[in-house]
Parts: C-alpha cells; sequence; structure tokens
C-alpha cells in the first residue's frame, strides 16, 4: 500500500508541473515516514549518493558544451561541414545530422546540442527552401544523439547506479550512435529528393580548405578527450575537465570568441544545469531507499519469474515502459527510478547490462521528442519562435526511424558490445 501511494503522490505532483526532484524527494519522504524509517539519515544519503567522482564528469561536460556553443567552436565546425556537401541535394540536412554527432561526441548533452546546432541550421535550411516543421524535426531528433554518443551524461549516470566501467558504456555508445546517425542521413536525403530540397551554393574547391582548416580545433576535440579516456591516460571525469580547459583556449585565444560577459553566463547556465541533474539525483536515492526498504526490486523480479517472461518479451514490455516515462520525466530521473528496480531482473534473464544500457539511452532519445515534456521539444520551439505544437509536428515523422533504429539495437547486441 504504501508503495502505491508513494508512486501514485510521484506522478500527481509531476502531473501538477513540480519540479521533478521536489516531486521525488517529498513523495519518498512521506513513504519512508509511513514504513516508519529513520528520517535522521535522509540528508546523509542525500550527500552521500552526490559524492561521487564519476557524477563530478557531469558538470564537466555541460559546462564545455556550453563554451562550444558560445565559443565559435560548433559554429566553425558547421562551416566546415557546409561548404563540402551544404550544395548537394539535402545537403543542408546532412551538415545537420553530421555537426550534430560531433558535438554530440563532446557535450554529452541532448539539449545542448539541439541548441547549439538549431540555432545556426534552422534558419540556414528556412533561407534554402526547406519547410520550417521539418527542420525543427530535424534539429530536435539529430539533437537526441548527445545522449547517445559518448560522452553521454545519462551514461555516466547509468555506471554510476549498476557500478558498470564509465568507459565500456561510452565505447558502446559509439556504434548505436553512428546508425543512428546514419539513419538519419538516409532519411533526410530521401526526403529531400522527394520534396526537391536543394542547397546552397557550391564553393569552388580551393575555398573549401580555408573553413576545413579553421574547423581543425573543433574536429581533433572528440579526438582528445575519447581518446584519453579509451587509452587510459585520463578519467572520463578528468576528460570532462580536460575538455572544459580545450574549449576555453580555443574559444578564447585561438577564436578569440568568448569575452568576460559570455564567460559569466555559461558559468551560470553550467550551474543551474548541474545543480538541477544532482538535486535529482539526490532526492531519486531517497525513493531508492525507499525501494530497497520494502524490497520492491525483489519483488517485481519475483513476479517476472513467476510470469514466465523470456528476455525479449521483457525488453518490449520495458521500452513501452520507457517511452511512456519519457513523455513525462527527463533521462536523469527514469534512470534513478528504473535501474535500481530492473537491474535483478537484467540478471536473471542474462541480457548483458551494456547492452541493456545502449536500449534504456535509445529509448531515452525517443522521449527527448516526446510530448508534454521531451525536452528538445522546448529547446527548438525557443530557438526557432515557433509553439512547440509546430515543433511536435516536425518530430512526428523522425519517430519511425528511431523505432527501427531500437528494434535492430535489441535484435543485434553485437553492435553495442563489438567495441566494449
Amino acid at each position: 500500500m504504501e508503495t502505491v501511494i508513494v508512486i501514485g503522490l510521484l506522478f500527481i505532483l509531476a502531473l501538477m508541473r513540480v519540479p521533478i526532484a521536489i516531486s521525488l524527494a517529498v513523495s519518498s519522504i512521506i513513504g519512508l515516514y509511513l514504513v516508519d524509517f529513520s528520517l535522521n539519515t535522509v540528508i546523509q544519503r542525500m550527500f552521500t549518493g552526490v559524492n561521487s567522482t564519476t557524477l563530478m564528469a557531469i558538470p564537466g561536460f555541460v559546462f564545455a558544451g556550453l563554451i562550444m556553443a558560445q565559443g565559435g567552436i560548433s559554429k566553425y565546425l558547421i562551416e566546415a561541414i557546409r561548404v563540402w556537401v551544404g550544395h548537394t541535394k539535402g545537403g543542408l540536412s546532412v551538415v545537420t545530422v553530421i555537426t550534430c554527432m560531433i558535438f554530440a561526441a563532446i557535450s554529452g548533452s541532448s539539449p545542448a546540442t539541439a541548441a547549439a546546432i538549431g540555432a545556426i541550421m534552422i534558419p540556414m535550411m528556412v533561407k534554402a527552401g526547406y519547410d520550417k516543421k521539418y527542420s525543427m524535426g530535424l534539429v530536435a531528433s539529430a539533437g537526441t544523439l548527445g545522449i547517445l554518443i559518448p560522452p553521454s551524461i545519462p551514461l555516466i549516470l547509468y555506471g554510476s547506479v549498476s557500478e558498470q566501467s564509465t568507459g565500456r558504456l561510452f565505447s558502446a555508445g559509439i556504434l548505436p550512435g553512428l546508425v543512428l546517425g546514419l539513419a538519419l542521413i538516409i532519411y533526410a536525403v530521401i526526403v529531400a529528393h522527394r520534396k526537391g530540397y536543394g542547397g546552397l551554393p557550391k564553393v569552388p574547391l580551393k575555398d573549401r580548405w580555408r573553413p576545413t582548416i579553421k574547423s581543425i580545433w573543433g574536429l581533433i576535440m572528440p579526438i582528445i578527450i575519447l581518446g584519453g579516456i579509451y587509452t587510459g591516460i585520463v578519467t572520463p571525469t578528468e576528460a570532462a575537465f580536460l575538455a572544459v580547459l580545450y574549449a576555453l583556449i580555443i574559444s578564447v585565444f585561438v577564436y578569440r570568441e568568448l569575452n568576460l560577459f559570455q564567460f559569466r553566463s555559461i558559468l551560470t547556465e553550467s550551474i543551474n544545469t548541474t545543480a538541477m541533474i544532482f538535486l535529482i539525483i539526490a532526492a531519486a536515492l531517497v525513493l531508492g531507499t525507499f525501494l530497497t526498504t520494502e524490497q520492491v526490486p525483489q519483488d517485481f523480479a519475483q513476479w517476472v519469474s513467476d510470469s514466465g517472461f523470456n528476455k525479449w518479451t521483457f525488453l518490449l514490455i520495458v521500452s513501452i515502459l520507457f517511452f511512456v516515462l519519457g513523455m513525462f520525466l527527463e533521462p536523469t530521473a527514469i534512470i534513478l527510478i528504473t535501474l535500481p528496480i530492473l537491474l535483478p531482473i537484467i540478471t536473471a534473464l542474462e541480457i548483458d547490462v551494456i547492452h541493456f544500457a545502449i536500449i534504456m539511452v535509445v529509448n531515452m532519445e525517443l522521449g527527448m521528442i516526446t510530448p508534454p515534456v521531451g525536452l528538445n521539444l522546448f529547446v527548438v520551439s525557443g530557438i526557432s519562435g515557433e509553439k512547440v505544437e509546430e515543433v511536435i509536428k516536425g518530430v512526428v515523422p523522425f519517430f519511425a526511424i528511431f523505432i527501427i533504429v531500437l528494434v535492430i539495437i535489441i535484435v543485434f547486441p553485437q553492435i553495442s558490445l563489438m567495441l566494449t
């Protein structure tokens, strides 16, 4: 009964638009009070939970992504890719997806990717004759690659909760990210040929090298970050702050497009975003304490076992669950709420924990563009000046792409595990 009260109260508060961290904390503390759990340890557990070296990578990647967006790095990446493929049929769509993939390999954030690329590409695509709803839908969809292609904030959280290697999780996200990116490119080219979307005037070969060389600093950034992690030179946390240092040096001393006023704005936004994430983590740990006290994970695992579900049925049910949760919650909350419950079942059904991480994140990507609370919908709405309803109309055709890629990743786990 207490579990029903807690879950019910959580969703009532969430539907009332109470911040998810507050909803988690309030419902969980009430639940612990009902089961006579000592509330004196709640604050201690909240602080202990966020006191993690692994989680310190989150503010680093958030900060680095914002510096990239405002310091010129993302702008010059777009320009370099544009001069090579911007003139082809659907070329600007391809530029959008490729740039999102590169930006994702640095920022670790889906909203940051959509905002940084969309602010430049949406006006450019509309000016070139692309339908605005389609342009917004493409940016919102391709922006979700920010949480799949490493470094990824959700994968960092997943590793922290499941006690898996962050480096292995990052490796697992590379090929699925490329597969999804390729699927979006193929769809974009098909749409361009069907609707007659052209590109910008062709840039002479001799004029392509200057913007390409200028973008080199941004292009080698993922190599430095991910190369450092995979070779063992730096940990993911150290890599995050290495990315901050590198982005600052390039933005201030090479491109000279970052001033003190912009830096203060970036710093403020980074603090706000990080505080929101860490407050959700702390509150979700209180919920985890309640669920553990009530033995909900064990009871749920027993129910799945008694029901005779095989792993394929389980993955189908879980994917539907993630889709529904993604309509109302952000990835951070979904991971912290569901993963402690699902881990015993994953183990019992002999599903690879690393593979499940990628399945989970792809489902969350779909949630990022699903109303009513898909974050990328609001980000694109804000930068384009259009109503959220118009952005939703633009992303609907992309749902099928995500579902097809999700099925491929579920059926062929080698895609996720080949590089781990």
